[in-house]
């Protein structure tokens, strides 16, 4: 392979991968999926110590 045809695989791998991150992002809906941050369970599921 020569230099010319790496750099174009390279090219479309980066393309690809950015691409789809920005499909990602634009798709994405931030109402659909529960928030995955820190939560406290309720005081009746807590452990006593």
């Amino acid at each position: 392979m020569t230099n010319r045809q790496i750099l174009l695989l390279i090219a479309a791998f980066v393309t690809l991968t950015f691409g789809s991150f920005i499909w990602f992002i634009v798709t994405w809906d931030p109402c659909a999926c529960a928030p995955s941050g820190l939560t406290m369970p309720p005081q009746s599921e807590r452990a006593f110590v």
